[in-house]
């Protein structure tokens, strides 16, 4: 995701568009850690749950992503009059 995908494109650019579903949001972050924090974190299933859909959404995006490129860069398709 580009920063230019969260800004609406009308007149009032102020207005920031909600995330994708499948994105992170700041309320989501729980992860302060603290000087004292010596273990390792561990991941619950709803984390785990939520890096699979965000890896699904970025595959996804992605394979949009090729298949714009691939529609732009094309060869030309070939002239039909034939020179004799």
């Amino acid at each position: 995701m580009f920063i230019n995908d969260l800004f609406e494109d009308n007149e009032s650019n102020d207005v920031i568009k909600s995330l994708p579903q499948g994105y992170g949001s700041d309320e989501d972050d729980q992860s302060i850690l603290k000087l004292s924090d010596l273990r390792k974190t561990r991941l619950t299933l709803g984390q785990l749950n939520k890096l699979r859909i965000l890896n699904d959404v970025r595959k996804l995006e992605h394979e949009q992503n090729i298949s714009k490129l691939a529609k732009q860069y094309k060869a030309p398709a070939a002239e039909g009059g034939g020179m004799m």
